[in-house]
């Protein structure tokens, strides 16, 4: 099920209402979800190898409070931070510029950073981490279970 855009997440808190959480692909809504984007949003970066160590063991910790207080949308907002340290860090460790595309639509040529390139893999091992989680894992594949079924019916009542 695609993550809902219609929601009110200016005023919406999804600690009080997971219920209305949706899983969506990759980082969608990343940037949205309250109060876990204040949480989270503070710990994340990656302009240096050594800020990006610390925010990878920062986001990871986070993930495990989360998971020890049966928050899965916590966990799973802390993943896609992780995500989106990594794609982000690969995107300028493709281009400095971190743009793809010049003015007129033609491809950037590469332009590596090494540093991003190892920032990017700092998040990674990270990420692998939680994506292996023996307890997050269930409850993830749980969540999109629901969620294409909610699809489902929805789409059978309209």
């Amino acid at each position: 099920m695609p993550f809902d855009y219609s929601l009110d997440y200016k005023t919406l808190d999804f600690r009080a209402r997971p219920e209305l959480y949706r899983v969506g692909v990759g980082e969608q809504g990343v940037l949205l979800v309250r109060p876990y984007r204040e949480e989270l949003l503070p710990l994340w970066r990656f302009k240096t190898t050594q800020l990006a160590e610390v925010s990878a063991a920062a986001l990871l910790e986070k993930f495990y409070q989360y998971r020890r207080a049966g928050d899965f949308v916590g966990m799973d907002m802390a993943r896609k931070f992780l995500q989106m340290g990594v794609t982000r860090s690969r995107r300028y460790a493709n281009r400095r510029s971190g743009r793809k595309y010049a003015d007129d639509g033609t491809l950037l040529p590469l332009d590596p950073d090494p540093v991003k390139a190892q920032c990017a893999e700092l998040f990674a091992v990270r990420l692998r981490e939680v994506m292996e989680d023996p307890v997050y894992l269930p409850l993830l594949r749980e969540r999109r279970r629901q969620e294409r079924e909610r699809s489902r019916r929805k789409v059978r009542e309209d």
